[in-house]
């Protein structure tokens, strides 16, 4: 008989092994109807019939009984091979040759009643075999073939013409029912062909996953145990697939933890699953193999056969560790400073809102929490002088301070830049807010050695406490930035605390800025004079222009307070141009050897477009360039970096006389004086007060600032003077010219035109 190897769960295949497993029985049916048959005919026509065709007959049903017992055996539940088909077809063909030649014997000298006797026994015996026979359409139709041509012979077209074509007609019915029947099953067993072909392809595949991919297969026993341990899955676990076969999958996992009993908690999920025999997936546990934790990843299903009963597991394993290492990396970048390993802003806010309790219920709690926040002084000089490179180790210098300060409960980490922070949890009835803020001022503020310079940057320290100075993290956040920057306005390198009022000063000063971004399309900014005289002859030899605001609502606001929100908001570039442009269209209504003196920011001179503002506004005003002076602080070196120097230069080239203000209330440095060539440098009020009040410090300072001017070939300019007797002691100590009060305050240009009666004549006529 014709057997199949098929694959449980794919419908066609079932069919076709209902149908072989229903051959069998069939076939037995067969053999059971011939021998019925063999006895009733030696019965009935024994002494009558043919020896000859009994003999043949009966030598056909055992050759048939013996061909289809050892294909039997062959078969063993493999797929037949083309041969045995072939083997089926001959067989059939054989037996319906046989069966032919018996049924010619028979009937030979009987009448046609005995005829028909003879064909209806013979046909029910064809009908059986044709039966027995189905499962293997091509031996059924080798076997119909030679009966219709029996059939002919058999019967007498002239006297049994209609017997015979019922006989014809019934055995080509069986034959087209038989083709049908062989067509079907050749497509069925072609499909199973390709099926097993597949199912090669897939064992090929899998076999291939098994020895190039990361990953694994694996299956357990009905007791949980490891069977048919792959190569890939041996190499894992550092042994050998024997020594891995039949060991509990569990022990295997917990490795030194199995004699402990103190399983990770993945293991105890893992173990739970495989009790209850249900499937999972992604179950993630740490392995250990050779001394090292590895992370695995492991996905499986229950197995069972066609009766329902357990076999075990089978699945898939990963070794994830790579993965796993690289998610932590991950999220190691993102709650934590790259630079300084200090927790980053995000972490830091986690910290803080879990400190807060998640707003009010936090907040209402006693003691409450702190925030505190930290920026460098002087950072950024270091920065723009020795380069980010050396700025960079300082800020991990700072930071190793910082985490050793902050040692007990406090949370430290890097907000951004040279901005740190602070986190106290929690407060208790003397919070020594002011003391850790003292500790960290000191201990950043002490020298540090980065490679071969000595560097010294200060701190200033800005805090807010819950509830009081905020009930969420973002108020408590914003009310020590507030605070922050009051102790930076404060020079730096000090401590303050929230209070209320600098709420209102930054709204203020928010305002402030919303109204200056107005002022200049309104005109509402103008111009003053301020007059320059000879020390020793008190002519006026310039002016120096002062921008001015009076607002409608607020009315004049002072300079001190807008020129810093003006900086903060990046407006000083167009007012400072305003002011060029005004101050040099009205000094050209003046004499020709006096010169007007503008203040430049250092933003003003970090932008590439100020040297053609500078071209454009003497170009437009008819203005000599010698007569220009343009007035910078010693911020321009310290905030700025080499471009500025290289602006300097070009203006110098332009003819534009330069001027160093406020020399000596700054950073203080000769270096200043070597870079860049100035014609004037102006001496600070403080130093003028000072040394009218006979303070030796004062007195030294200007005594040494006019030496070395008059050795560089620079001129000095005393500011303040406001009294007879400052102007005869800065006379006295060599300033060649004063500016201040007591020669003339700020006066609109009309004003400081009217100096010149006879130039203005002389410019009329």
């Amino acid at each position: 008989m014709m057997g199949l190897a098929v694959v449980p769960g794919d419908a066609a295949e079932r069919v076709l092994a209902a149908q072989l497993r229903s051959a069998d029985h069939v076939a037995l049916l067969r053999q059971a109807m011939n021998l019925f048959g063999l006895l009733f005919l030696w019965q009935v026509f024994g002494h009558h019939g043919s020896a000859p065709g009994l003999m043949l007959w009966s030598a056909a049903l055992l050759l048939s009984m013996a061909v289809g017992g050892i294909l039997r055996r062959r078969r063993n539940g493999a797929a037949v091979s083309a041969a045995d088909l072939r083997v089926h077809g001959f067989t059939g063909l054989l037996h319906g040759l046989i069966w032919a030649a018996c049924m010619m014997s028979l009937s030979a000298g009987h009448g046609a009643a005995q005829s028909v006797a003879h064909w209806t026994l013979i046909s029910c015996i064809m009908v059986c075999g044709a039966i027995s026979y189905a499962p293997t359409p091509l031996a059924a139709t080798g076997f119909l073939l030679p009966c219709i041509v029996g059939l002919g012979a058999l019967f007498d077209p002239r006297d049994q013409a209609p017997l015979l074509a019922l006989a014809t007609s019934y055995a080509l019915s069986l034959l087209v029912g038989c083709f049908l029947y062989a067509r079907t099953f050749a497509r069925q067993h072609s499909a199973s062909v390709q099926l097993e072909e597949k199912s090669e392809v897939v064992s090929l595949l899998l076999r291939e996953y098994e020895h190039g991919a990361s990953d694994w297969l694996w299956q357990t026993d009905p007791a949980r145990r490891l069977s048919g341990v792959s190569p890939r899955l041996a190499e894992m676990l550092g042994r050998a697939p024997a020594e891995a076969e039949g060991v509990l999958l569990v022990e295997l996992l917990a490795g030194n933890a199995w004699e402990s009993g103190l399983f990770p908690t993945e293991l105890h999920e893992l173990a739970d699953h495989l009790k209850r025999r249900e499937s999972f997936s992604n179950i993630v546990l740490p392995v250990e193999l050779d001394g090292k934790v590895r992370w695995w990843e492991l996905s499986a299903s229950p197995r069972y056969d066609e009766g329902g009963a357990f076999l075990g597991f089978r699945g898939v394993g990963s070794d994830i560790t790579e993965q796993r290492e690289s998610a932590e990396r991950i999220a190691q970048l993102a709650r934590f400073d790259p630079l300084t390993g200090l927790p980053n802003r995000t972490h830091l806010r986690d910290v803080l809102d879990q400190a807060m309790g998640g707003g009010m219920a936090g907040a209402a709690r006693a003691g409450g929490c702190a925030f505190l926040m930290i920026d460098l002084d002087r950072f950024k000089a270091v920065n723009d002088t020795l380069g980010h490179q050396i700025g960079d180790k300082l800020l991990t210098q700072v930071a190793r301070r910082l985490r050793h300060i902050c040692s007990g409960a406090e949370f430290c980490g890097r907000i951004g830049g040279d901005e740190f922070a602070v986190v106290i949890p929690q407060l208790g009835e003397t919070h020594g807010v002011d003391k850790l803020a003292a500790r960290i001022i000191n201990g950043l503020s002490a020298p540090y050695q980065v490679d071969e310079h000595t560097l010294y940057v200060g701190a200033s320290v800005g805090s807010a406490v819950s509830p009081q100075d905020g009930r969420e993290s973002e108020a408590l956040i914003r009310s020590a930035d507030l605070a922050l920057y009051r102790a930076k306005g404060d020079g730096g390198g000090v401590h303050c605390a929230y209070e209320p009022q600098l709420h209102a000063q930054a709204e203020e000063r928010r305002q402030l800025e919303l109204a200056l971004r107005d002022a200049l399309e309104k005109k509402q900014l103008h111009v003053l004079f301020q007059p320059v005289v000879e020390a020793q002859a008190g002519a006026v030899v310039g002016f120096e222009a002062l921008v001015r605001w009076t607002h409608p609502d607020m009315g004049p606001i002072s300079p001190a307070k807008f020129i810093p929100v003006a900086e903060e908001a990046r407006l000083i570039g167009p007012i400072g141009e305003w002011v060029l442009r005004t101050a040099c269209k009205e000094a050209a209504c003046w004499p020709e050897d006096v010169r007007i003196a503008v203040n430049v920011s250092a933003e003003q001179l970090a932008h590439p477009s100020f040297v053609g503002a500078v071209v454009s506004a003497l170009a437009q005003s008819g203005l000599e360039a010698r007569r220009l002076e343009l007035e910078v602080t010693e911020s321009v070196f310290v905030n700025a970096d080499t471009g500025a120097l290289k602006i300097l230069d070009q203006l110098r080239g332009l003819g534009v006389r330069l001027s160093l203000d406020d020399f000596g209330t700054g950073y203080s440095s000769l270096g200043y004086l070597s870079r860049t060539r100035f014609d004037t440098i102006k001496i600070d009020r403080s130093f003028v007060v000072g040394a009218s009040n006979n303070k030796a410090e004062s007195l030294a300072i200007i005594r040494a600032v006019v030496t070395l001017a008059d050795s560089l070939g620079m001129a000095t300019t005393a500011e303040g003077v406001e009294t007879e007797a400052e102007l005869a002691m800065v006379r006295g100590l060599g300033c060649r010219k004063v500016q201040g009060f007591y020669f003339g305050r700020p006066m609109p240009a009309a004003d400081a035109a009217a100096l010149f009666p006879a130039h203005q004549a002389r410019a009329r006529a």
